[in-house]
């Protein structure tokens, strides 16, 4: 209560007495106002009271809603590895400050349907466990058993940590150490502790309350408009942008995250820094590359190739070349964009679906966007929504620039023509009305039907999608009061960052595909999530709570983003503008809708050799009349050669967009993910998902079955991979569980029977020993098998990489298969923890044709194979396994 009488004080102070009624509302929902000079949201308000002063009373409720439930589970080395998923201990928290002593790895009871309080902010609490079973593993056995049979060798053991969903803990596993999470041993035997402050909060006084500039950005494009909050956010911006330019030349990617990232710089030059900053782009730009190559300097596992979105940076570097028409720009980008694609072509195409394989385009934090059954190599062999439009897009702009420099294209223009036929085939949904997510699965793959605003978006702009999808996908995505999510339904049991969460820049490629598509009113939604965020927060944050629209509560943030900022300039320059930058000039093509109408211009915006004055006048999406220095415009179009000072009017049609509609809905959580069981009978089970109507079951990535019940039974399963979803009561599907095998024969050949085994240092290896592979030892490795009979198999191999963390760094190991002297594709072994050389896991599996008698199946290491690293690029290999489906009269 003292905290909403201080917020009524605020508004009164800053804001005075002023109607509502009489401000021009620019869009509105039941969670806030834009109004054309202030935002409204409760009591917290935001006004623009000029272009350079805003002035903003907001608090964040996040610390007011701190449930006294507080649910977590332990973890050794940083992993998800005390508990099966799903099950979580739990405490509600009383007065107390010290929690009773709990036993790791005990089974939780269910947690109780009440309703349990607030916990108050700064809380200072001591959670026990006994470890003492680990411990006693530990140094008896030389490891430690999980619940699921996975071993953690004592040599490995770093450490127990604690995980939860109640800040300051996280479901972040890879991070804990990072967050001082780490239990510490007490004073009795087998006793770990670890203090913490629950509900963390910082008090008001210490947030700023208004924004004036303070540096000078009178050289830059001014923008003037009947939205004083646009102009005054424009401007913000503009600073913001200055302030993230290093002494080197190059953009910070926000206030708290130095150096440049190579999706997070391409997404913000395409977005608006081609355009206001050339020279600072082409630097950032050039700081990643190595070898000749892209870097991909993000990615779980070990970056690429499980991740592979560094192909954002052709986006980015042809659009510099578009807007500066700099030929020797194009001349030093070329070859680097060649050179890549070619290595990706070799190491994430999949020619029986046309897609690329790898991690969601910036979605790449492991638990935020996939279930948690997959590891960093079932996240190489998905394929994404988002990353296939970018791959299908730089394809296109290889082949452009290939033809602008004198060089054969059609190679690239037809494998552009091969992605977007899969993306179509594959990733489009008929029923929903946009595209699937992802495929993902494991031998087999699945669509994953949630919406993914990014891909989506991308998909429009870069025309995948038809003009007939494009409306279907403005109409029917789900659209959350506060913005578009990255992902939708977000996954239960997540905390917020991309799951549950909305992105200004990603909200701003949204805008960009509803101005292209022509939905009115998704366009003005998309207008006011931007716009409140920033007004509100006065800066440009990474990211906000979907459910709150707070940029507290997510797991990471950062003030003076900048591809946030470069989407809020995008909104002036790409949208009410309409500017699109080509080889041959510049086109104008505004997008504005009603309720933003009105006069606008654009002074001092400097195209090539011309600065240009753009005055525009009125709403709509149709130009009436354009000319410049008071001749007819044909086209809207000024022309690359263009030179000195210019005028250019506008004037829109004010008809309005063709009429469409949103689906403007609540935001909703899937169900948690089943558990799937096989007898070796055939019989099908999993326990009952709380709030399941009904499950559906999957045979080698295709629907079998839809059933109410937990389980099929007695159905002679044919020999296959298996896996189950659950459906709520609202229709959406939660994601499917692990793939499991039945009825599979399955050949282990040991590695040291082919290459000289090094120093056993590792344990839980098979057979005799492992080898080692890196850049110079074991460079080929031949398997020589032996077949009764032709036959189909997946094939792939066992091995160790604690060359880096599960989520960062760049040593994933990659080596080329080749099967009886020809190619096969790649076999990619990412980083499993740093030093934990025996934790074992599998590599991604290849479908082989393979013959009767002897058969080469030789891993090599090619050129392709070149990590992000370079250097390091090791792994140690126990054993190639062949698997191989047999019918139930054929089993040995």
């Amino acid at each position: 209560m003292e905290r909403l009488i201080h917020g009524l004080i605020m508004a009164m102070l800053l804001f005075g007495c002023r109607s509502s009624d009489e401000d021009t509302v620019l869009y509105s929902n039941d969670a806030y106002t834009l109004y054309a000079d202030k935002v409204v949201q409760g009591t917290n308000e935001a006004e623009a009271l000029s272009s350079t002063h805003l002035l903003s009373n907001y608090i964040s409720p996040a610390s007011e809603s701190y449930s006294r439930l507080v649910a977590f589970k332990l973890s050794i080395n940083e992993k998800d590895n005390e508990l099966p998923v799903g099950s979580n201990h739990w405490l509600v928290i009383g007065n107390d400050s010290v929690s009773p002593v709990i036993p790791f790895g005990a089974m939780p009871k269910a947690i109780p349907d009440s309703s349990f309080g607030y916990l108050p902010a700064n809380y200072s609490y001591t959670f026990r466990f006994d470890v003492s079973t680990v411990l006693r593993q530990l140094d008896s056995l030389g490891y430690y058993e999980a619940y699921d049979g996975s071993r953690i060798a004592k040599a490995d053991f770093k450490g127990i940590y604690l995980a939860g969903g109640s800040l300051p803990l996280s479901w972040d596993f890879v991070n804990l150490d990072n967050k001082g999470l780490k239990l510490e041993a007490t004073d009795e035997p087998g006793i770990y502790a670890i203090t913490v402050t629950l509900n963390p909060y910082e008090a008001p006084a210490t947030r700023k309350r208004e924004w004036k500039p303070t540096l000078d950005v009178s050289n830059k494009p001014q923008y003037q408009s009947e939205q004083p909050i646009v102009d005054a956010l424009f401007n913000l911006s503009l600073e913001e942008a200055l302030k993230n330019i290093e002494p080197d030349s190059t953009f910070r990617t926000g206030a708290k995250w130095g150096g440049v990232w190579t999706r997070d710089i391409s997404y913000s030059i395409l977005l608006a820094f081609a355009y206001h900053q050339p020279d600072i782009a082409k630097i950032s730009l050039r700081k990643k590359v190595n070898r000749g190559r892209i870097v991909q300097d993000t990615g779980s596992g070990g970056a690429w190739p499980v991740s592979s979105d560094r192909t954002t940076w052709v986006l980015a570097a042809w659009e510099i070349f578009k807007v500066t028409g700099d030929k020797a720009w194009l001349q030093e980008v070329y070859p680097i964009v060649k050179n890549t694609l070619e290595d990706d072509y070799k190491t994430v195409f999949d020619p029986s679906t046309g897609l690329f394989s790898g991690e969601s385009s910036f979605l790449d934090w492991r638990e935020q966007t996939y279930p948690k059954w997959m590891n960093n190599m079932d996240i190489y062999v998905s394929q994404n929504l988002g990353t296939n439009a970018v791959h299908y897009q730089a394809h296109r702009i290889l082949a452009q620039m290939a033809q602008l420099i004198g060089e054969p294209f059609d190679l690239y223009q037809n494998r552009a023509t091969a992605i977007k036929e899969g993306m179509n085939k594959f990733l489009w949904s008929s029923e929903k009305g946009y595209y699937h997510q992802y495929l993902y699965g494991r031998q087999h793959l699945v669509a994953s039907p949630r919406f993914e605003a990014l891909g989506e978006a991308l998909s429009i702009l870069f025309d995948v999608a038809g003009a007939d999808k494009a409306q279907s996908i403005m109409q029917s995505s789900p659209l959350t009061p506060f913005g578009a999510t990255c992902i939708y339904p977000q996954i239960p049991g997540i905390p917020p960052y991309h799951n549950n969460g909305i992105w200004p820049f990603v909200q701003a490629y949204w805008n960009l595909a509803a101005a292209k598509a022509g939905n009115e009113k998704a366009l003005t939604h998309g207008l006011g999530a931007m716009y409140r965020a920033a007004a509100l927060f006065l800066t440009n944050y990474e990211n906000f709570v979907a459910e709150s629209g707070d940029f507290l509560g997510t797991e990471i943030n950062s003030d003076r983003m900048l591809w946030s900022m470069a989407g809020n300039l995008a909104m002036v320059h790409r949208v009410f503008m309409g500017m699109s930058f080509e080889t041959n000039g510049l086109y104008f093509n505004p997008a504005i809708p009603r309720s933003f109408g009105g006069n606008r211009s654009l002074k001092n915006f400097r195209y090539r050799a011309a600065i240009l004055q753009i005055n525009i006048s009125g709403y709509g999406k149709n130009i009436s009349k354009i000319t410049m220095d008071g001749q007819p415009l044909q086209n809207g179009f000024v022309p690359a050669e263009i030179t000195g000072n210019h005028t250019i009017d506008i004037t829109m049609d004010n008809s309005g967009f063709t009429p469409s509609d949103i689906n403007l809905t609540d935001n909703h959580f899937s169900l948690a993910t089943p558990q799937l069981l096989i007898d070796s009978l055939g019989n099908l089970n999993w326990p009952k998902v709380s709030g399941a109507k009904e499950y559906r079951v999957y045979q080698n990535g295709t629907l079998f079955k839809t059933t109410s019940a937990n389980a099929l039974a007695k159905f002679d399963a044919s020999p296959a991979e298996y896996s189950v979803s659950a459906i709520d009561n609202k229709g959406f599907e939660s994601f499917i569980s692990e793939p499991l095998n039945f009825s599979t024969k399955t050949i282990v050949v040991e590695a040291e029977t082919f290459a000289a085994p090094v120093k056993k240092t590792s344990t839980n290896y098979s057979g005799k020993g492992y080898i080692e592979t890196t850049t110079t030892a074991n460079r080929t490795i031949t398997f020589k098998i032996t077949l009764p009979a032709d036959g189909e198999y997946f094939v792939d191999l066992r091995y160790a990489n604690g060359s880096g963390p599960w989520n960062t760094e760049n040593k994933c190991a990659i080596r080329s298969l080749f099967v009886n002297d020809n190619y096969a594709g790649v076999l990619v072994m990412p980083q499993r923890g740093t030093d934990e050389w025996s934790d074992w896991g599998y590599s991604n599996a290849k479908k082989l044709q393979l013959k009767k008698g002897a058969n080469r199946l030789v891993v090599q290491f090619e050129a392709w194979n070149n990590n992000m690293n370079v250097l390091v690029n090791t792994a140690l290999i126990d054993h190639m396994r062949l698997q191989q489906y047999i019918s139930s009269t054929n089993k040995e």
